[in-house]
């Protein structure tokens, strides 16, 4: 189990500086790395966490409730109350619950969730040998 957790967290480690980069990336395909990738590492990112912290979770118990949180923030992007404005006005606010709604995030959420949950499977499945 100790393993385990070592490797979410290197895993994680490794996650955060390439969703930034992603995010802040200027040059080729700059438009898809900016506005959609991100959803990709922001999907693997919440699941390696949550198993992080409960490596007892199944991956796909994890991978689903971080992909419908997920969508829930997503649909939130179309409420613009004042208290939430505020937290969309910093770089943590806007990184964290996002800024506009984009039906193209959906697909790229569901591909971060399919690939960290065949990661973790693979990876269960290689410390179990």
């Amino acid at each position: 189990m100790n393993r385990y957790r070592f490797i979410l967290f290197l895993a994680i480690i490794i996650i955060i500086p390439l969703g930034l980069v992603c995010k802040f990336y200027k040059g080729p395909l700059d438009e898809w790395l900016n506005n959609y990738s991100g959803g990709i590492f922001y999907e693997i990112f919440w699941i390696l966490l949550v198993i992080l912290i409960n490596p007892k979770i199944k991956p796909s118990i994890a991978t689903i409730w971080v992909f419908m949180i997920t969508v829930l923030l997503e649909f939130m992007q179309l409420w613009h109350p004042p208290f939430l404005e505020a937290i969309r006005a910093t770089l943590i606010g806007r990184l964290l619950i996002g800024t506009t709604f984009d039906w193209w995030d959906f697909p790229h959420y569901m591909l971060g969730c399919t690939i960290t949950w065949l990661g973790l499977k693979t990876l269960k499945n290689q410390l179990d040998k």
